[in-house]
Formats: C-alpha cells, sequence, structure tokens
C-alpha cells in the first residue's frame, strides 16, 4: 500500500521572461520499507519533485498524498515535522550547535527536552555508528562522512515515518558515499521507513528497490 502518492502533479517556475515546467503531470506511488532513487542531471525536475513531497512546496495542480489525505489540506509546517523529514547534500547543521544540540533539536519543538533527550540523541548517534566521544563537537570539528551521519539521525529524532534525502552523498568521497546509502536501506528495510533519494550518482543504483528517471520534468521510468 502507498503511504505517498503524486496523483497528476505538476509544478512551474516564472521568471522575468519564461516559464520552466519543472514537473510535469506526475503519478507515481511509494510504499513503505523500500528505497527509491530519483536520477536525473541538475535541472530535470528531481529536486523540485522531493521538495513537493517534503510539503515543502505545493503542487500547482495535481495533488501530493500522504497516507490519503492531499497536503493542500494539510498544516505543511506540521506535516513535515511529524511525517517527512529532509536529509541534503549540504548537511545542514546547526554550526553554534553540538552534535548533541543539534540531534535534540527537532525533539526540543515537540516539547521532548532535557535528559530524555540527551539520551535519545546518544542512541541515534550510536545508531549511526558515530562514538560518543563526538557528541559535544561542533560540526566544523567533524568529517564530512560524520557530519551527514548526525543529519541522518536530527531526521530520525524526528521520528518520522518517510525520509527525503536531496543528494545526500554529493559532497562525500566513495567509501563514505556507500557508507551513508548502506544506512538509509536498513533504515528502510529493517525499520519500514520510506527512504527516497534524489541523486545524480549512478554507483549506489544498484542498491536501490526502484529507480526512478526523470527528464525535463518528466517521470520516465520505474526500473526494479
Amino acid at each position: 500500500m502507498n503511504i505517498l502518492e503524486l496523483k497528476n502533479v505538476t509544478y512551474s517556475y516564472m521568471s522575468k521572461y519564461n516559464k520552466t515546467e519543472a514537473v510535469k503531470n506526475v503519478s507515481y506511488g511509494f510504499e513503505r520499507g523500500k528505497v527509491y532513487a530519483i536520477v536525473g542531471k541538475s535541472g530535470s525536475g528531481k529536486s523540485t519533485l522531493l521538495s513537493l513531497l517534503a510539503g515543502l512546496d505545493l503542487p500547482q495542480s495535481g495533488q501530493v498524498l500522504f497516507e490519503g489525505k492531499s497536503t493542500t489540506e494539510m498544516d505543511l509546517a506540521k506535516y513535515r515535522r511529524q511525517n517527512a523529514a529532509m536529509i541534503y547534500q549540504s548537511f545542514r547543521l546547526f554550526p553554534l550547535l553540538t552534535v548533541t544540540e543539534n540531534i535534540t533539536y527537532p525533539m526540543g519543538l515537540r516539547g521532548f527536552k532535557g535528559k530524555p533527550a540527551s539520551d535519545k540523541a546518544k542512541e541515534l548517534a550510536l545508531k549511526m555508528d558515530l562514538p560518543e566521544t563526538v557528541l559535544n563537537r561542533f560540526p566544523n570539528m567533524l568529517s564530512g562522512g560524520e557530519q551527514q551521519r548526525v543529519a541522518i539521525a536530527r531526521a530520525l529524532s524526528m521520528e518520522t515515518k518517510v525520509l527525503l534525502a536531496d543528494e545526500p552523498t554529493g559532497n562525500l568521497d566513495e567509501k563514505n558515499s556507500l557508507n551513508i546509502i548502506d544506512i538509509l536501506v536498513k533504515l528502510a528495510h529493517n525499520e519500514g521507513y520510506l527512504v527516497i533519494i534524489a541523486t545524480h550518482d549512478l554507483s549506489i543504483l544498484n542498491k536501490m528497490d526502484h529507480v526512478l528517471y526523470m527528464n525535463s520534468g518528466n517521470l520516465l521510468l520505474d526500473e526494479s
């Protein structure tokens, strides 16, 4: 059963001189417990599609459905906080917060604070194979691979059902890239998350359950 679904979704950008159709009448359904890659070159529409799935934007026509309900009918901030967590290429960690504080930040928005939140942050860090010694460090003291693991731990602290990753390996070397993808695959297969990865990294595709190709806003193919 699909937890997240696109129905005839279209989204365009307007500039002073022209209109760019970033997503063109796309329909597709996503299931929990699986990993999907959305592959395409820069400008193909894959990041826009991810933003629509994340509730960062609304479709101009068509619907994005989460558990059968359209995002146009939802409080989008609540939807993002409770249902769809984003992971970015640039990590987007708070530079003046420690690893623990970065991971617990979303918990604080739900009123979950203090020692229970810190203990949960430690648990999530260990789950990401981060040593306890990094918990009191700041992001600029970590490697790129470590920062991305912290970003995933922070996403998990939101306790959502959907993880959306926009080029999560873009700033990492091959070894760290494969480690991050392995973590995301395990979260889907072992814990039932829906994981959707927008990428141009073809080396990770053999680990995906489904591979979707985008070109000029069109969803071309699903290779299962």
